[in-house]
């Protein structure tokens, strides 16, 4: 293994939804709208599974700024073009009342192969999220850093919860999107590998079985990055505020960068099984920020904001060194204050006050959406 400092760049990736102000209603990208943003943004834009929803990326960013800079750019992109067609993006996880028996694939030789592999259990996937890149240049590394990284994925997802309405239903989820993501086969916190030739093998399997053709369709909550030398977070809702994305990129970034700090030092976070680690996974599927999380190391029930006081302190040199302090203090503000799960809930129970039915309530929380994609750019 290296004992080089890897770069740490970072990358990422967010899927948005269209919908038409007027009604909140969800509609198909226009081809015209599809070839603007196409030519606009070069290689950074392209469409999603449903028709409906589209997927930007940024550069490889050398730190948070720059990422912020570019992620500003893609949204302001995508915004401007909906709008030559009456239409506005959302980057929320679940649209709070689309029927998803209505919502169509998009017709690409990879999505109907996805359909036609998966079946109904891809017709429901009106779902979006985003990812995370951090570049970590040794392979090895990759996997010790991934192992150890697991247990903050329930932070994580905690933290992003945007998604807790489905069908124009109140789940009682922070973030339902998880349940719907969950039914495809090789989801979820991924097994631990003891090095990188390991999971090379265990891949190897299904690549070479031709079940699946590259490790692409390995959706984990994080893994190694198929197409980039880096680590793939992918166990966030995607963010409606362009703040909070960043927000949840940073504390990836500098928790990538502590362990490997620690692995420097010959030490490293402790491994829980996946059972343990996954109960906390659920709780911030369940709770977002207002459930807690189980600290295994002392056997209690942790409210969400002393556990991020807790990770401020244990990455305060990583965000100094990574240029990121002042957006990691925003993770405070999202456990005291909520996530957008909590303030999806604050509009549709205003409007209800206000004398609004349930479906009137309902298109307020996607105009809520609407304001808060742009509201930051």
């Amino acid at each position: 293994m290296s004992t080089a400092p890897p770069d740490f760049t970072i990358g990422i990736e967010e899927e948005y939804l269209l919908v038409r102000p007027d009604i909140g209603a969800l509609a198909e990208a226009p081809a015209a709208m599809m070839d603007a943003c196409a030519a606009r943004l070069e290689g950074q834009f392209s469409p999603e599974f449903k028709a409906c929803q589209v997927e930007v990326g940024t550069q490889v960013c050398a730190d948070i700024e720059a990422a912020r800079e570019d992620l500003r750019r893609l949204r302001s992109v995508v915004a401007e073009e909906a709008k030559k067609h009456d239409l506005a993006p959302i980057a929320v996880s679940c649209h709070p009342f689309a029927d998803w028996k209505k919502a169509h694939h998009t017709n690409k030789e990879r999505y109907n192969q996805l359909e036609n592999e998966m079946g109904g259990v891809a017709r429901r996937m009106l779902i979006s999220g985003m990812h995370v890149h951090v570049g970590i240049d040794d392979k090895e590394m990759r996997v010790d850093l991934m192992n150890q990284m697991i247990y903050f994925l329930p932070h994580l997802l905690a933290l992003s919860a945007s998604s807790p309405y489905w069908q124009g239903q109140d789940t009682g989820l922070a973030s339902y999107r998880l349940t719907v993501f969950d039914n495809l086969p090789r989801t979820g916190l991924p097994p631990r590998f003891g090095s990188w030739g390991e999971y090379e093998r265990t891949a190897g399997i299904l690549t070479d079985l031709k079940i699946i053709e590259d490790t692409t369709k390995i959706w984990w909550d994080l893994r190694p990055s198929h197409r980039y030398p880096t680590i793939e977070s992918r166990i966030c809702d995607v963010s409606p505020r362009l703040e909070d994305t960043l927000t949840l990129a940073a504390m990836t970034q500098c928790l990538t960068r502590m362990l490997w700090r620690l692995s420097r030092n010959n030490q490293r976070w402790r491994i829980y099984d996946r059972f343990l680690v996954g109960e906390n996974r659920w709780r911030a599927q369940r709770f977002g920020v207002k459930g807690g999380l189980i600290d295994f190391g002392r056997g209690e029930i942790v409210s969400l904001t002393e556990l991020t006081d807790e990770l401020q302190t244990l990455v305060e040199e990583d965000a100094g060194i990574l240029r990121c302090t002042e957006a990691l203090a925003r993770t405070r503000d999202i456990a005291a204050n909520g996530t957008s799960a909590d303030r999806q809930r604050e509009v549709y129970a205003g409007r209800r006050e206000l004398g609004d039915d349930h479906d009137t309530a309902l298109v307020a929380v996607v105009g809520h959406l609407i304001e808060e994609f742009t509201a930051d750019l």
